[in-house]
């Protein structure tokens, strides 16, 4: 199979092309024209999310319907569980046309002692099958905010959730299948198709380190809260990699491969999921050789409620969720005042590694009017969210403070 990391749009036809262009970039276009927000933008989309791209969704803004990409508006996801219908949408191919489980087979070959060929009944009853909360989020969440704009899904705040899944530890089918001294990196395939329809291409082929597919919250996904994967979120087989880009949790699994090189999988190659190896001034043109491939996502925070542009009281409750890649969220903070003082939040420990963590505050305002409310978390290493956007060509990793307005009435 073919690897290509280009742009798939490049190669449509021009009706194919100018729909993708519009599901990208399009109610960019008109924000300008009309001077309104990135998130008013979307909820113009939702109306185009009821022609059936977006079955079994509820509530998410479409950001393109070929490949499909939808978000999830941050006071949507308020559940500590995110509830399947809630859950974001990220794809590069077309979605497969049966996604039953009767029949699917998953290989895992390579440089493996016993190559094996397995159903989805077959991994239920050959190893221990685990549920597990984790978090998933796009790589280029956030992209939205960059300045100059980064080329891609126009995500703001909604590519990440933290769904229950159930399925085995990639590890245990890798430990069975006798991983050979040599190897030092997964390769992953799907069965969906590439955009341009060439059956010798593949839309996404991603990877893991060994290290990192060995560690015990890596599941071969095939139940999303406790019920059958959606088939936008890779049903019936998936992995699911918590704290890394959702690039590398493959979904509509069929072959895991083990490699004694880097995998060189579709989009694995720079500058896809890549950022620069040193700081960069915005609009920098960098070269390839000097990209490095994203692992662990940095730490970040989401403020669910109250929903961005609410009115409230003088006093109410802010509340959200933190992540931190591999580490965990240490702390928890919350400013009315632009920042000026920082107030601390409560914050639970993860419910298992690789969950993301609820916190919640109650939050005073002095007066009537025009507040902002800002978020920011410290990860078990001591590192906090930055004030702003460390620019970087495709828009990957902004995890900068979120921000939500509401207006003040005091009695």
């Amino acid at each position: 199979m073919k690897h290509d990391e280009s742009n798939a749009n490049e190669e449509l036809p021009q009706d194919m092309k100018r729909r993708g262009f519009l599901g990208i970039s399009g109610l960019g276009l008109a924000g300008g024209v009309l001077g309104v927000g990135l998130p008013l933008q979307m909820t113009a989309t939702r109306s185009l999310a009821q022609g059936g791209a977006l079955d079994g969704k509820d509530g998410l803004d479409l950001l393109n319907d070929r490949p499909v990409n939808a978000q999830t508006p941050a006071h949507l996801l308020d559940d500590a569980i995110t509830p399947k219908a809630r859950h974001f949408v990220r794809n590069n191919g077309i979605v497969p046309d049966d996604t039953s489980a009767e029949g699917w087979m998953l290989t895992v070959d390579g440089l493996v002692d016993q190559p094996m060929k397995m159903s989805i009944d077959d991994l239920r009853d050959q190893f221990e099958v685990v549920t597990m909360a984790l978090t998933l989020e796009c790589g280029g969440n956030g992209r939205g905010f960059f300045d100059p704009p980064a080329s891609g899904n126009q995500w703001t705040y909604g590519a990440v959730a933290c769904s229950e899944w159930t399925g085995v530890m990639l590890r245990d089918v890798l430990e069975a299948a006798g991983v050979q001294d040599s190897v030092v990196y997964t390769g992953h395939y799907g069965a969906d198709a590439h955009l341009s329809g060439d059956p010798e291409k593949s839309p996404l082929s991603r990877g893991l380190p060994i290290e990192k597919a060995m560690t015990d919250n890596v599941l071969i996904a095939f139940e999303m809260n406790g019920e059958p994967l959606h088939r936008l979120n890779g049903a019936p087989l998936r992995l699911v990699v918590p704290g890394w880009p959702g690039s590398c949790s493959q979904k509509w699994l069929t072959r895991i491969e083990l490699l004694d090189h880097k995998h060189d999988g579709t989009k694995m190659a720079a500058p896809s999921y890549s950022v620069p190896s040193y700081p960069v001034a915005p609009g920098t043109d960098v070269p390839l050789e000097d990209f490095e491939t994203i692992h662990a996502m940095p730490v970040k925070s989401l403020i669910t409620h109250p929903q961005d542009g609410a009115d409230v009281g003088s006093e109410f409750e802010v509340r959200g969720h933190a992540w931190a890649g591999d580490r965990t969220v240490q702390k928890m903070e919350v400013s009315s005042d632009y920042g000026e003082s920082w107030q601390r939040a409560e914050l639970d420990d993860p419910v298992n590694a690789g969950a993301w963590q609820n916190w919640r505050t109650t939050v005073s305002l002095p007066q009537s009017g025009y507040f902002e409310i800002w978020a920011r978390a410290t990860d078990s290493e001591g590192v906090m969210q930055p004030f702003a956007i460390k620019w970087n060509p495709k828009g990957y990793l902004n995890n900068s403070f979120h921000k939500v307005a509401v207006q003040a009435k005091v009695a």
